[in-house]
Formats: C-alpha cells, structure tokens, sequence
C-alpha cells in the first residue's frame, strides 16, 4: 500500500506543471495575484476614469492621490516632486527600505496619457478579455501591474527586505522643458539603484500560434532637427546655376539626407517643411505659415524632423553626416542645421542588460512560459527610462500587452495584467535578494 502510495505521488509530480519549480513564497505570489484580480481590475478602471492628459495638471494629481495610497499600505514613503518649473504638474516617487545589502530596484512608469480633457475618449469599457480605455494600457496598466506584483511580495514576506522605488512621472507623453529639469530627479534615482524596470507596455510579434511576447533591453533615442535656409530672392527668369534659392538647396539637403544617412537602428524623418518668400515658424515649431508667388526665386525655406539612435557614438556619427550635408550648399542659398538640446537619450543593448533578460526568462521557465526573445529595439519608441539607462541596467515592456496606444482604439489585454504581474514579483523577489 505504502509502495503504491508513493508511486502516486511520483505520477503527480512528473505531470505537475514547470511552477512546480517555484518555492513556497513564489507559489504565494500566484496565489495572491489570482485572488485579487477582481481588485486590480478595480482600481485600473477607477484610475483609467479619471482624465490625466499631461497638460491636465489637475487630472495627474487626482490620479496621484488615487495611486499614493496603494504603496503607502505597504509600507512604502511617498513624495510628490512639483513640476511647475518645467511647465508640468509633478511626479510620484514612493519609497521602499529593505535589507542593506540587496540590489536597489528602480521602477518606472507614468501618471499621464496622451488624452486630454478634450478628447471623446473618456471611460472604461470591459468587452471580455479586452479593455477599453485612455492610458488603459499606457501607462495606467503599467501601474496597476506594479501595484499588484507588490502587493503579491508582500503576502509572500518578499516585500520587506526588499529595496523597491518606485518613479511615476507625470509628464511622460509630454515630457517638461528643460528636460535637465522634468528628469533631473529620475536621473538622480537612476544612480542609486542597480536595476531599473520599465512597466510600459509588454512587446509582442505575431507567431503561428498567435501574439509572442518578446523582452526588451534597449530602447531607440529621440531628438528633433532643424534645417534654416535663406536665398537671394529675384526675378523667377533668373533662377539657375547663379541663383537656386532657398526652396531647391533645402530639396537637395533632403534628399541627400534620405540617400546617404540611412544605417541599421536610425531613422530620420521629415515632419514639417515649407518655404517661399517667408516662413514662419510659431512659438511650438509645429506651425509653418509660408507665403510666396510662382514668380519669385524662393527667399527662405525651413525643415524640421527627427532622429532616433541606438547610441551616442550614432547620433554624433549622424548629426556630423547632417552637417556636412548642410555645408555644401548650392549657388544663391546658405544653409544652416540645429539640433534641439531636450531629446531622449538612447538605451543601447548591453550584456548586462542582456543577463537581466536571461533572469526573466528564468522565471518564465519556473512559471512554466516560453522564452522571450529580444526584441527589435527600432519597434520600440523613446522612454523615460533612457534616461537612467547610462547609470544602471534595465529591461523594459513589463506592463500589460495592449493595442493602439495614442489613439481611440487603445486596450488592454486584461488577462496579461495578471501574468506580468507574476512575472514581475517573482523577478523582483529573485532580484532583491542578490548582493549589490
């Protein structure tokens, strides 16, 4: 009998799933998230409900005061770091202390969403698995899985020698000028921690079986140019070899631009040109008002667009391709190219960040869920935690898988909220307890 009793013991652990891997605390933490999905889902469409725009400073704040609460129950200290003298409403930092010797997490994600009071789309809607809703899953889903990965730590007694901060920026969509002001304070935090983890959207690619979620260990720069040209304005007769003016040398600096600039990881785009025998730019540089007459060779031309890198060594490589480019300017036009000082660093790919991907996907094994591969970074845009990324090593996407961010059409895959909450406290827990 006692054979026969073990035997089926054996049977059950040779068919029990790769979670079977976990330890008691881990096991806790699936637990915990499960149960309360009723609860996240909860709080993710009250702070969905309430409008952050980031020009809505209002909104931001209420979200603030929604969210505060949340990690003060756990034991976390909470700080509100106003913004006005970057012309934003503020972030949210909470603080965790643990053991003295454990690795410092940095978690970052943001209050704000592209939506502002303006816009129609307003409020959450539950269509099965689907939510509906502005900042649903950028970045409000982001928070709503930090929020229930602690929480889960905490029921499992992984959250108190844990060092965990958490940085909600409230300016994310919109970010604060000067920059050397709206990041200043993630900067600093950056260079105290040893890891830093990006809970915006978890990336995904399409697989024969349906969405693949993929882990991210770099992310592209952002930084915007501009290209002034003045010409010797005359008679339309006379334009020519002695006189192109301003419209045809800013043609030729584009399309070289589009010929010789292109390198794997860089992009450049051309958002706003117009010319003639004025162009004004207004205040914001989104506006071009350009007046003109067929007749007249072109007095002036401007062009302004982007750039995103890989690294700095690219970015310099290309701004000195750009500017010698500029500098060969045709007969009748001089041409001149800036580059604007608030821009997004890069976060480059590195073995170390790297490593924290093979950490993941550890997890993912114990969890029973496949590896995620490395993700493109040129499918990512900028983000906030480019900006630590030259202090500490990071890994990005583990908010929730979601669709049609910036727009109308946003949701949230509710289920995922869930799995990258487990995803998240276990790493976190594991990440905690190594020596800084």
């Amino acid at each position: 009998m006692k054979a026969r009793f073990l035997l089926a013991i054996c049977a059950i652990a040779a068919s029990a799933p790769a979670a079977a891997a976990l330890s008691q605390p881990e096991q806790v933490m699936l637990t915990t998230v499960d149960s309360e999905q009723a609860r996240t889902t909860a709080f993710l469409q009250r702070i969905v409900d309430q409008n952050s725009g980031t020009m809505n400073f209002a909104g931001v704040e209420a979200v603030r005061r929604m969210v505060e609460p949340e990690f003060q129950s756990l034991g976390f200290k909470t700080e509100w770091i106003d913004m006005k003298a970057a012309g934003r409403a503020g972030h949210l930092v909470a603080r965790h202390a643990g053991a003295k010797r454990g690795k410092r997490l940095l978690l970052i994600a943001h209050l704000d969403t592209v939506f502002e009071p303006d816009s129609p789309f307003q409020r959450w809607a539950l269509q099965g698995n689907l939510a509906s809703g502005p900042g649903a899953g950028d970045d409000k889903g982001g928070i709503a899985v930090i929020v229930a990965a602690l929480r889960a730590m905490q029921s499992a007694g992984t959250l108190k020698d844990a060092n965990i901060t958490v940085f909600l920026t409230g300016d994310e969509e919109d970010a604060g000028n000067p920059l050397t002001v709206s990041r200043r304070d993630l900067i600093a935090e950056g260079r105290k921690a040893d890891v830093a983890l990006d809970f915006e959207d978890l990336s995904q690619e399409d697989g024969p079986s349906g969405p693949v979620d993929m882990g991210s260990i770099a992310r592209r720069s952002a930084g915007s140019w501009m290209v002034t040209v003045t010409g010797r304005s005359a008679h339309s007769a006379g334009v020519g070899a002695g006189n192109y003016g301003a419209i045809y040398e800013l043609a030729r600096i584009l399309e070289q631009f589009r010929r010789e600039l292109p390198e794997d990881k860089l992009t450049y785009n051309v958002g706003l040109v117009g010319g003639g025998q004025t162009a004004k730019l207004d205040a914001d540089r989104i506006r071009l008002e350009a007046t003109g007459k067929t007749n007249i060779i072109a007095a002036t031309a401007v062009a302004r667009g982007d750039l995103r890198a890989i690294s700095q060594d690219q970015i310099d490589r290309t701004r000195a391709k750009m500017r010698a480019i500029v500098g060969q300017s045709l007969a009748g036009a001089h041409a001149e190219i800036s580059f604007d000082e608030d821009s997004y660093p890069p976060m480059p790919p590195t073995e170390a960040n790297r490593a924290l991907l093979a950490k993941l996907n550890g997890v993912n094994a114990d969890l029973g869920l496949p590896a995620m591969g490395e993700l493109d970074p040129s499918k990512r845009g900028a983000g906030d935690i480019s900006f630590v990324a030259a202090d500490v090593d990071g890994l990005v996407g583990l908010g929730p898988a979601s669709d049609g961010s910036h727009t109308a059409n946003e949701k949230v895959d509710v289920p995922s909220i869930f799995k990258q909450a487990k995803r998240a406290a276990i790493l976190m827990s594991r990440l905690a307890k190594e020596r800084r």
